[in-house]
């Protein structure tokens, strides 16, 4: 009886100490290792969310009608407010909106895991919003993730930094920062179009 008492007090504690599968491991493994994108995916309809003015209620935008029918430049930050992303990345873009413009793009955009509040306040005290880029939050990563560009990371998941362009929604042009950050600053962007 003492035997099956102790046996059964180290079962319960190991299964009580051993971690919990997640509730969505099945869908979560099979997003987290989707294929990066390439030149001619199409950008799939996620909902992203973009911080409004003085606090407001974050509007839902779904990101593949948003730039349904336009040539659009996306360009994703590992996180705002964070040094090189407010150094480098995002003022490269404010500054090259009239050249990017001048090559056909009517539309560029920032995107972070950040919450849609803090998106905004970047846009805002960086100048990015006065200079026409839309800030908008990948909160849940689910563009990252159908991406297949999410870093996981004992803090939050954050989106490797890429630009791209697209036309009517597909990719006609990818700029990884896998060798070096500024290959995906507007500089570059403008070079290949």
């Amino acid at each position: 009886m003492l035997r099956s008492i102790l046996l059964f007090v180290l079962v319960a504690a190991g299964t009580a100490f051993s971690p919990l599968p997640k509730a969505n491991a099945r869908s979560s493994t099979a997003l987290n290792m989707a294929t990066e994108v390439k030149v001619g995916d199409k950008i799939p309809a996620v909902t992203l969310s973009e911080g409004q003015a003085d606090y407001g209620r974050p509007e839902a935008v779904d990101i593949a009608e948003l730039i349904a029918g336009k040539k659009v430049a996306i360009f994703a930050v590992p996180g705002a407010f964070t040094p090189g992303c407010s150094k480098s990345h995002l003022p490269s873009f404010i500054t090259a909106q009239e050249e990017l413009k001048a090559k056909g793009v009517e539309l560029t955009i920032c995107i972070a895991t950040n919450d849609a509040f803090v998106m905004e306040a970047w846009g805002r005290t960086s100048g990015g919003a006065d200079a026409g880029i839309r800030f908008l939050s990948d909160g849940n990563a689910e563009l990252s993730k159908a991406l297949g560009l999410l870093i996981e990371s004992p803090v939050m998941v954050r989106t490797k930094r890429f630009s791209l362009i697209a036309d009517d929604g597909v990719v006609t042009h990818y700029f990884p920062a896998d060798k070096e950050a500024s290959d995906t600053w507007a500089p570059n962007v403008l070079a290949k179009l």
